[in-house]
């Protein structure tokens, strides 16, 4: 008898692994064995994946909810489903029933899962196109209704306008609108760089 892990993935920090935890406890009740990464599905460059992947040896198994938690590449997948098949790993995933089933038949479970496997990792891929498609529908809106999106400006000074338009008309000099200000020379060029894209972008949206 190998031993049995668990993998738990979620894309981001905020984002809540007890589902998958709970039901993977019926199949590993070592919570050593339970590895979790915080971490997006685009590679397998994951620190606690990486590690399981060399932890597992021949006669292993490994649990997971649904092939999205293992990747959204759909060749990808296939490739890490070959390196833990060629090490003797066993891949069981709670979403493709046939991983679950304990047979010495492993031809026809095979062909059954190859197809069940091509499937859901397409669906996979897709969603992930959908999901980087909404991205940049968001960003072009939020871009288009004249959102600033990214850090936060920062906030200009009072008398912003008058000292900036004065230090353009080259009646004082930087280090004075500086003064005036009361910002260090790092701040002032920061707020000018930034003033003066806020006034370029105003422009390109009213041509």
């Amino acid at each position: 008898m190998g031993r049995r892990f668990a993998y738990v993935r979620v894309s981001t920090r905020e984002q809540n692994t007890d589902r998958q935890t709970a039901e993977l406890r019926q199949y590993v009740d070592n919570e050593q064995c339970i590895i979790i990464d915080k971490a997006s599905g685009k590679d397998f460059n994951r620190p606690n994946y990486q590690a399981l992947r060399q932890l597992s040896t021949a006669g292993d198994t490994i649990y997971i909810k649904s092939l999205d938690r293992l990747g959204r590449n759909k060749e990808a997948i296939k490739n890490e489903l070959a390196y833990f098949k060629n090490k003797g790993v066993r891949i069981r995933c709670l979403d493709l029933p046939t991983t679950m089933i304990d047979t010495d038949n492993d031809l026809i479970l095979d062909t059954i899962t190859n197809i069940l496997i091509e499937v859901y990792g397409m669906i996979a891929e897709q969603e992930r196109r959908n999901i980087r498609q909404r991205q940049q529908e968001g960003i072009e809106q939020a871009k288009a209704h004249g959102r600033h999106l990214g850090r936060p400006r920062a906030a200009y000074p009072a008398q912003w306008d008058e000292v900036y338009s004065q230090w353009q008309a080259k009646d004082i000099t930087a280090l004075k609108a500086m003064e005036l200000l009361g910002l260090k020379r790092s701040t002032f060029y920061k707020l000018v760089k930034q003033y003066q894209q806020e006034h370029q972008q105003e422009q390109t949206h009213h041509e």
